[in-house]
């Protein structure tokens, strides 16, 4: 039986989720939720479902019935008005797969891991990064022990944002994507030490930008490997959008693009194992990443997988939020610090 789905929040993202749920044979979308009506109106009408105006309509009119919501809204740093939904919902009952990062505000994230955890329902955050037939084949290549045990971790993510609205916009808003990747392949990490910078800019309050729009971040993982995350708002992501690359006792992947090209360089041959995306699954953009995390998502629900082994749970989303505010106060206080686990 097809599980019964709403979205929350009506922007770009809300338009990404609901069309994906409608042709998803484990899902059917009820409705579409927004505090402006006329962007709940406007999906509800494109995709012939419900349309409601908060949070409390949605939950009278279909509560009853409604398995899941999807919390598509923005707020400040993309993440500030996902608390008062999910907790809405949560409160309801209903599972949430929530937009990255979970919160913006660290005390927020925590209490949303725990209210689900405590009403023993599933919470997924959209880390959709990782769910591409290339990164998952450099997960196995790591389980099957091809690396040997893992040493180094190099990742990039940059991409051109002119954005402004804080200055922590660029970490919060970006970051939980990459940290993730991080995280996948190497474990939960334990300390961390940062350094940011702003870029020039002619009309800025003191010729540069207001958002800290680079950033180096060192990590050491509680498996005691050592790992540099290098990300930016001012790069042209048409040249390359981010790049992994895991080096263990016994060789190293390269994995490019999310879903581009997959490389592993073994140490003791020269021989190397080269996947292109054409022959692992043929994806053709990067909007696909959404439909393969939220089938994912669909199908451990179905399945009642248990809710430690969901895959980018809302653990994993508050644990990469832990290492940004953890990178932010190394910066502000010019030190290494420690994550809180």
């Amino acid at each position: 039986m097809a599980l019964r789905v709403a979205v929350i929040g009506c922007g770009g993202i809300g338009n990404t989720h609901g069309p994906i749920y409608l042709k998803d044979s484990l899902a059917e979308l009820v409705g579409y939720c927004d505090i402006i009506p006329e962007k709940a109106d406007k999906s509800a009408e494109r995709d012939g479902v419900k349309r409601w105006y908060s949070v409390q309509e949605m939950l009278s009119d279909v509560g009853d019935s409604l398995d899941a919501v999807s919390v598509c809204t923005a707020g400040a740093e993309n993440g500030g008005d996902h608390y008062k939904p999910t907790m809405e919902c949560l409160a309801a009952d209903k599972h949430v797969l929530c937009e990255k990062p979970i919160s913006n505000n660290i005390e927020h994230a925590r209490e949303m891991v725990a209210t689900a955890e405590r009403r023993g329902l599933y919470l997924g955050v959209n880390l959709n990064h990782r769910f591409t037939p290339p990164g998952l084949t450099a997960k196995k290549w790591m389980d099957e022990g091809r690396l040997g045990s893992p040493l180094l971790l190099n990742m990039t993510m940059w991409i051109n944002n002119p954005n402004e609205t804080s200055p922590w916009f660029h970490i919060r808003a970006l970051h939980p994507h990459s940290l993730d990747i991080v995280r996948y392949y190497c474990g939960p990490v334990k300390k961390v030490h940062a350094f940011f910078n702003r870029s020039p800019k002619e009309d800025g309050p003191d010729g540069k930008r207001v958002c800290w729009s680079n950033v180096q971040v060192n990590l050491l993982f509680e498996n005691d490997v050592v790992g540099h995350l290098t990300g930016s708002y001012d790069a042209n992501p048409a040249h390359n959008l981010e790049r992994c690359e895991v080096m263990g006792t016994e060789g190293r992947f390269v994995l490019e693009n999310c879903f581009e090209e997959l490389t592993f360089y073994p140490r003791r041959t020269n021989e190397l194992t080269v996947i292109r995306n054409s022959i692992m699954g043929g994806m053709t953009g990067f909007g696909q990443t959404f439909e393969k995390r939220i089938h994912r998502w669909l199908e451990q629900l179905t399945e009642k997988t248990p809710r430690e082994d969901i895959d980018a749970s809302g653990r994993d989303g508050l644990a990469v939020q832990e290492i940004i505010e953890a990178a932010i106060a190394s910066w502000e206080g010019d030190c290494v610090v420690s994550v809180r686990g």
